[in-house]
Parts: C-alpha cells; sequence; structure tokens
C-alpha cells in the first residue's frame, strides 16, 4: 500500500490557490481512476482504490499547510508504512509553471508544508514537485503562492492534471521515468517532423530572353548606390 498525499490549505477560500496544487493533483487522480468518496480521517480527507495493481491512500491534511507532517505521520503509522511508501505532490516555486519533476528525498528548501512532514516522519519520501514559477521576489512569494491561479494559466494546468493523472499509474509501480513521459506527453507533446512545403517558383529557362535595358546611363549609377 502506499500514501500518495496532496499538499494545499482546506475551506473554499484556498481552493483555486497556487498552493492548493496539490490537493488539485489528487482530485484529479481520485475523478478518473474510480477512487472511493472522500472520508473525513487522519486529520484530513482521504478517499482509497487502486492505480494499476497498487492499493493507494490519496491523502489532503486539513491540518494547513504549516501542520501537514501531523496528517501525513499519523496516517503512516497507522497502516506500518515506512517514509519510501509515501509520495507528496507540492507545489515549486523553483520550477517553471508547468513543469513536474519527481525527486526522492533531499531537503524542504523553505517549504513550509514539506518542512513539517520532514519533522514528522524525516525526509525519505518520494515528491513530485509542480511548477508554479517565482514571482521574482523573496517578499512576494506568500501573496503569490495564496494568490488564485490566473485565467491565462488555465491551459497548462489542465494539460498537467491530465498528466499526472495519465502517469499515476506508473507513479505508483515504482516508474518515475514512466510518469514523467506521461506528464510530458501532455504539457509538451511532440511536433509532427512533417511539415507542408511552400511551391516553389519554376525557374525561367536558361534561353528566355532577357528585356532590354533602356535606363540612361546616370539612372543606371544612381541605382548602384539605392
Amino acid at each position: 500500500m502506499q500514501i500518495f498525499v496532496g499538499l494545499g490549505n482546506p475551506g473554499a477560500k484556498y481552493a483555486g490557490n497556487r498552493h492548493n496544487i496539490g490537493f488539485m493533483a489528487l482530485d484529479r487522480i481520485a475523478s478518473d481512476h474510480g477512487f472511493g468518496p472522500w472520508k473525513a480521517k487522519f486529520q484530513g480527507q482521504i478517499a482509497e482504490g487502486r492505480l494499476g495493481a497498487d492499493k493507494v491512500l490519496l491523502l489532503k491534511p486539513e491540518t494547513f499547510m504549516n501542520l501537514s507532517g501531523q496528517s501525513v505521520g499519523e496516517a503512516m503509522r497507522f497502516y506500518k508504512l515506512t517514509p519510501g511508501d509515501v509520495t507528496v505532490f507540492h507545489d515549486e516555486l523553483d520550477l517553471a509553471p508547468g513543469k513536474c519533476r519527481v525527486k526522492m528525498g533531499g531537503g524542504h528548501a523553505g517549504h513550509n508544508g514539506l518542512r513539517s512532514i520532514h519533522a514528522h516522519i524525516g525526509e525519505a519520501y518520494q515528491r513530485v514537485r509542480l511548477g508554479i514559477g517565482h514571482p521574482g521576489r523573496k517578499e512576494l512569494v506568500s501573496a503569490y503562492v495564496l494568490h488564485d491561479f490566473h485565467k491565462a494559466d488555465e491551459g497548462w494546468l489542465d494539460d498537467l492534471m491530465r498528466g499526472i493523472s495519465d502517469g499515476a499509474p506508473a507513479l505508483a509501480d515504482g516508474d518515475a521515468a514512466r510518469f514523467s513521459n506521461a506528464v510530458a506527453q501532455r504539457t509538451a507533446p511532440p511536433r509532427s517532423s512533417k511539415t507542408a512545403k511552400a511551391p516553389e517558383t519554376p525557374a525561367a529557362p536558361a534561353d528566355t530572353p532577357q528585356p532590354e535595358d533602356t535606363r540612361s546611363p546616370l539612372q543606371k549609377l544612381a541605382d548602384k548606390f539605392r
């Protein structure tokens, strides 16, 4: 069994925030793969189902971002799992919008949700880093992540969610490369190599007579400097 954790803040006020992209990813997986209804447990919302041959618990902590580790630790201990059985989907400032990277272990890079999870289960869990871009200055980060995605973001955001859902069974199977490829197929589909060529203008026959140059010597001289 595995636990897929989506990070975010509970309540309608935060539902469309950039910080809630982890919740969005889990909602898409649950919807597309026929998971059971969401239920309150482990200080969060859970849904149970299967991805391929693997049983997976989807968990959205409702402790607010800064205390996410409480919910994750409680669920992990209840099922007697290890940090290696946990995958966390979270927003990533250091990736361009729409980019997705899978990482095992490492630091929390200042992300408060990851910081809390580190404190409760350690760092040896898998992360799916979902790019939201950076506002440019550190002092703008808090307002940026707690702001809704813009309407102009809807296209790439939907492509990213579709890709995550497509690749979820591979991720549950431990194949991060196949998961990443499924995401890339949605977010950066290969371009066709078959491009239409512009029709060529037929060359004039070699023996076509050239028109007589009727310019005066002064005109010819002036044309050289045009």
